[in-house]
């Protein structure tokens, strides 16, 4: 267990602007940060964090919370995992007992994937540093390809023994279980062939250099191994498998130490392998990750898109290797991502030119042949075709097949145009050419939805009722008191209210009076009224704790009340804190349409809120009371009675709030 003051210590120096920062690229709006959210596929940004309330709210997907809330839903941490890896990127020392064997049995099949992970990650690094044959095989190696101790280490690279149960048996002897070392794959089981026999199990990864493979907060997700020995039947290089952690279409290696300098720099270099990332890493360029020898993904090209809209790809200097790498360009553009290329000298690639040129050499040659998509296509291309015009033209048909990937009209355009200088083809020519591409992929799309709806129309269908779904009244106005406690609990505001007074005819009259109070207050005093208790089970969770806060806790602030929600109750709240940022991306200001402040007239605002509940609730109340009249047939003297008493208290508010009934 991690200690409170750990905790505490934590949650006060932690910045949810930094932290998300690190995963989303953030930009100033107002006195809150916007961008494109984690969590769906979007090309304007719905994610607003609020630096002032320390909390972060995703219109798209409806989540919200605090930093520790954000950890959780981006990286799949448990509790003290966020609070962990927060304590590390902040240098707090964090006071735990130490994990017992029980405790690892009892974490989620998750979890205890991740352990093993990590732990496999130690042991293959302890094997490289420790041992003989790490030494010896495995560091002789990483030195050989020119690494420092220093760059070996910030990889967390390692070596696997040429054991065929080296690993298995050190996990399992540490009280991890032979479950989770299959399922990471780390450990392959085979049945037995013979009846009743053992099952044979084995490592992996044996007699391999390892590099884990992370996900963008630093955790362990799987591991590519690289065999050593001319063994033919042996694939160089090996990925863990698929698991409920690890999905390679989803990942990017080195990720985790690019995702800082990606932000920084607004752009991403891509490359191919393991080698080609760190050497990169070892000459001082950091802005760059590899999709480890795999196909781009939308996938992938949607993580960097969170840190940048710039993605320059780093090509082999050989033929082939270029032509299907261009097929990834493609999918970048889809995406909306701006992109150049770049293409080493023959026989080069990322890693050996990063290793045999200073820094100054390579960064002045990214930049010099960093070419824009078009020019590095129509070049390569164009040099393929030479004088042939059939070649030409299909070469031009390529060209504006990527430009017709694009989704922004206006790039599309300029593309066209440079198209047209480059090729030497006139621009009417080619936006037919686009608009024919346009047309095709439109009737496509239109022949895949009546096949599906042709398909749907053979589906037996149950009659809906079409009716329409009511608004939940109470939940509106209960889920506003909840907001005035939030934003304007300790405020002092003048109540305007009525009381019951005799005139001189000796007819009850509504005297207006005015009490001074704090928001708070009134809510409370006037719930208590009428014994209310909300209905919303999340708001009346929160409610009672609000109060006690707003009574026993002079500097109460909104940020710690954050830190102490529970998971269930983090997304209403931040859905009420951040109400009205959600107007700002919609920048209706621009539009001369004026949202109201409602700090203007919290007063009305409280006392017509809490009013209308109260009306509501008695509504309620005299309904029940009616239908139980209808169920008895005699002794309605009682509940007739209560009835009117409820209709004199609902004029009575009806009143206060100047309505007619």
């Amino acid at each position: 267990m991690i200690s409170k003051e750990t905790i505490d210590k934590v949650f006060e120096t932690s910045r949810v602007e930094e932290v998300i920062g690190d995963f989303v690229q953030l930009k100033r709006s107002g006195s809150n940060f916007k961008g494109l959210s984690p969590f769906t596929d979007e090309r304007t940004p719905s994610f607003m964090v609020s630096p002032v309330k320390q909390i972060w709210k995703d219109f798209s997907s409806g989540k919200g919370g605090n930093v520790v809330a954000f950890l959780m839903e981006h990286e799949h941490f448990t509790y003290p995992e966020a609070i962990k890896y927060l304590a590390k990127k902040y240098n707090i020392e964090v006071e735990e007992t130490e994990r017992t064997d029980e405790e690892k049995e009892q974490a989620n099949e998750r979890e205890s994937m991740y352990l093993v992970s990590e732990f496999a990650r130690d042991y293959f690094e302890d094997v490289l540093w420790n041992t003989e044959p790490g030494k010896a095989i495995g560091l002789t190696y990483f030195k050989e390809r020119g690494f420092t101790d220093d760059t070996i280490k910030k990889f967390g690279l390692g070596y696997s023994p040429d054991v065929w149960e080296a690993f298995t048996k050190e996990a399992l002897s540490s009280g991890y279980q032979l479950e989770f070392l299959e399922k990471t794959g780390l450990t392959i089981v085979k049945e037995s062939t013979t009846p009743g026999g053992a099952k044979k199990q084995f490592d992996r990864f044996k007699g391999r250099v390892m590099f884990p493979i992370q996900s963008m907060s630093g955790r362990v997700l799987g591991f590519g191994g690289r065999i050593l020995t001319n063994d033919k039947k042996a694939a160089k290089y090996l990925n863990s498998p698929e698991s409920e952690i690890y999905h390679k279409s989803k990942v990017l290696y080195g990720i985790n130490h690019a995702k800082q300098a990606i932000a920084k720099e607004d752009n991403c270099y891509l490359v191919e392998g393991y080698t080609d990332v760190i050497q990169f890493h070892q000459s001082g360029i950091e802005n760059v990750v590899a999709s480890s020898g795999t196909a781009l993904t939308p996938e992938q090209i949607r993580l960097i898109q969170r840190l940048t809209k710039n993605i320059t790809v780093l090509f082999d200097g050989d033929a082939a290797g270029l032509r299907a790498s261009l097929r990834g360009v493609d999918l970048i553009l889809e995406q909306g991502m701006n992109v150049k290329v770049c293409a080493f000298p023959e026989g080069e690639d990322p890693d050996s030119f990063a290793r045999n040129n200073p820094l100054e050499d390579i960064v002045l040659y990214l930049e010099e042949n960093g070419k824009d998509f078009i020019r590095f296509k129509a070049s390569l291309l164009v040099e393929e075709a030479q004088n042939d015009p059939v070649k030409k033209a299909d070469t031009i048909r390529d060209i504006v097949n990527s430009i017709s990937k694009i989704p922004d009209r206006i790039q599309r355009e300029v593309y066209v145009q440079e198209c047209s200088r480059i090729m030497d083809i006139s621009e009417e020519v080619l936006f037919n050419t686009l608009a024919q591409i346009g047309k095709r992929e439109l009737a496509e799309a239109n022949k895949k939805y009546k096949q599906e709806r042709q398909a749907r129309a053979f589906e037996v269908v149950k009659d809906s009722d079409n009716t329409v779904e009511k608004v939940d009244l109470q939940y509106l106005l209960e889920r506003k008191i909840i907001e005035a406690l939030l934003l304007y609990g300790n405020k002092t505001e003048d109540f305007e209210d009525f009381i019951l007074k005799q005139d001189d005819d000796g007819e009850l009259q509504l005297e207006r009076v005015i009490n001074t109070t704090k928001v708070f207050e009134k809510i409370f005093l006037d719930l208590q009224e009428d014994e209310v208790e909300l209905g919303n089970p999340v708001f009346r969770k929160v409610y009672p704790e609000l109060i006690r806060k707003l009574n026993e806790e002079e500097d109460f602030t909104v940020e710690k009340f954050v830190h102490t929600m529970e998971e269930d109750v983090a997304e209403e709240v931040t859905s009420i804190l951040m109400d009205e940022e959600k107007y700002t991306l919609h920048k209706w200001g621009e539009k001369d349409i004026f949202v109201k402040d409602k700090s203007q007239g919290i007063a009305q605002l409280v006392s017509e809120t809490v009013l209308n509940l109260r009306c509501y609730l008695i509504d309620k109340r005299v309904s029940e009371l009616q239908h139980q009249t209808v169920e008895k047939k005699d002794g309605n003297s009682e509940i007739l009675e209560e009835i009117m008493n409820y209709h004199q208290l609902k004029r009575l508010l009806a009143k206060k709030l100047n309505r007619v009934l």
